[in-house]
């Protein structure tokens, strides 16, 4: 022992102290017998870990340093992903403009308090799917129940949030976009079991291996939540619009868009759709004066777009009019949750709002209250027989019941893109264990529609701030 250099006792002294502070922020004091073997590690190294620092092998050593070193790099980033934040990349234009596609953030775990990881065994580089291989990165053995570690605060109105995706629990490899559920509901289960060549194989995915998504929290626990022609109301109060809000428009250009006039107002190419609507819509627009009236040099365009965009188009002179498609053409949308609403996108939960579910509250049971709660009871609470029968009584586990209480406080959340946007309102309310973090800042952004060497970084946006509305 007293060979033992200082430098080594030094570095064993920090490590230990990192580690035994991360014991205690687990809370798990059994884990410190590992300390045992960071000693020998450092210390007396009784296992022989770095027996090829003594081969004769050249070209051994040369290996097996790089092995070393690629193994503790794993480890080291196994650590950081899992406590304390990690990259992610933005798929979809569902939070544009606050967030566009092919924005990488990263994500803070540490504010809302990192999850203890339910399937620890896993690969740390990879989501749920080794590349080229396409096998699964993780083991469900073993498989621990979910808890979190102390944060620095809860999620708050306005949040951007990552969590992941409370449909994507069960998926069909080959279709993966719409979800199971929605391919359920389009094509009948049995079509989807009995055709693999199609969808893929029927795999269940734990919850820290679903897909993540990134919306932004419009309701808390406990909220009473409901849209009136696109505002927002909590417990009965309006809220503001993020800044950068976008509604699907109907535009009437006296210019035809180009790729380079999408690129400098910010347009995604992928949302410019020609006009769809018949002659009679917009005759009709026009005859109400929702639109102006044109000649044959007008285009027409149904595009997302914010206010600033529509302030870009008006003065660069080629807007005409404009009229918001929900105002002229808001049926009641089929895939809403839950089912069986007659509600919009821009009109949602109806005259008296829905609760959003609160750890400790307690909800009476009937054939409404169970449309609206049940996949929650069901899925995410861990009562898979939880049914209604034909008399519309509801029983759990075998058993009537005329009410429920929740074990687990749950978020509604919503992207920007409010009519090009994936969301609550499609598959319903995010349970707090599938809450991963919380984005910061943007590393880097890619723009698709753009080469690497002509636009295709976005160089104004690195490092920008993920939720500029906070």
């Amino acid at each position: 022992m007293k060979e033992i250099a200082l430098t080594r006792w030094i570095r064993f002294s920090i490590v230990a102290l990192i580690f035994l502070a991360w014991v205690a922020w687990m809370g798990n004091w059994w884990l410190s017998i590992f300390i045992i073997l960071l000693f020998d590690i450092y210390i007396t190294g009784y296992i022989p870990l770095t027996w090829w620092k003594k081969s004769k092998n050249k070209a051994i050593r040369s290996v097996m340093s790089w092995v070393d070193a690629i193994v503790y790099a794993i480890i080291l980033v196994y650590f950081v992903f899992n406590f304390i934040g990690q990259n992610y990349q933005i798929p979809s234009s569902s939070l544009e403009k606050t967030l566009l596609t092919g924005d990488y953030l990263w994500v803070n775990k540490l504010t809302y308090g990192p999850r203890v990881p339910m399937t620890p065994i896993h690969f740390p580089l990879v989501h749920n799917t080794l590349p080229i291989i396409g096998t699964k990165s993780y083991t469900e053995w073993p498989s621990l129940e979910y808890r979190r570690l102390k944060g620095f605060r809860n999620v708050e109105s306005g949040d951007i949030v990552v969590f992941n995706f409370p449909a994507g629990d069960t998926v069909a490899l080959k279709i993966q976009n719409p979800d199971y559920y929605t391919l359920v509901e389009m094509q009948g289960r049995e079509s989807i079991q009995n055709n693999p060549e199609m969808y893929g194989d029927i795999v269940y995915r734990p919850v820290d291996r679903r897909e993540n998504y990134v919306k932004r929290a419009v309701a808390l626990p406990g909220d009473n939540f409901k849209i009136v022609n696109d505002t927002i109301f909590i417990n009965g109060k309006p809220q503001p619009f993020p800044e950068n809000v976008q509604f699907r428009y109907l535009l009437q250009l006296n210019a035809s868009l180009t790729e380079e006039m999408c690129h400098d107002m910010g347009i995604a190419l992928e949302d410019v759709n020609r006009e769809i609507f018949d002659e009679g819509t917009i005759y009709n627009l026009r005859h109400t004066g929702i639109l102006p009236a044109a000649d044959d040099a007008s285009f027409y365009y149904t595009i997302p777009v914010s206010k600033p965009i529509l302030d870009d188009m008006h003065s660069r002179g080629i807007l005409r009019g404009s009229a918001k498609v929900n105002d002229f053409n808001n049926a009641p949308y089929p895939y809403l949750f839950p089912k069986g609403t007659d509600w919009t996108l821009s009109n949602y939960g109806g005259e008296n709002g829905i609760t959003i579910p609160q750890k400790g509250m307690t909800v009476e049971l009937n054939p409404t209250t169970w449309a609206l709660y049940n996949r929650a009871i069901r899925n995410y609470e861990n009562h898979p027989s939880a049914e209604i029968r034909e008399d519309g009584k509801v029983y759990i586990d075998g058993k009537i019941a005329d009410s429920y209480t929740f074990k687990m406080d749950y978020y509604f959340m919503m992207g920007d893109n409010r009519d090009n946007s994936q969301d609550s309102r499609f598959w319903g309310f995010v349970p707090e264990d599938h809450i991963v973090g919380t984005p910061m800042f943007v590393l880097i952004s890619f723009d698709k529609d753009r080469s690497l060497f002509n636009g295709g970084i976005r160089w104004n946006r690195i490092f920008k701030d993920a939720n500029p509305d906070k």
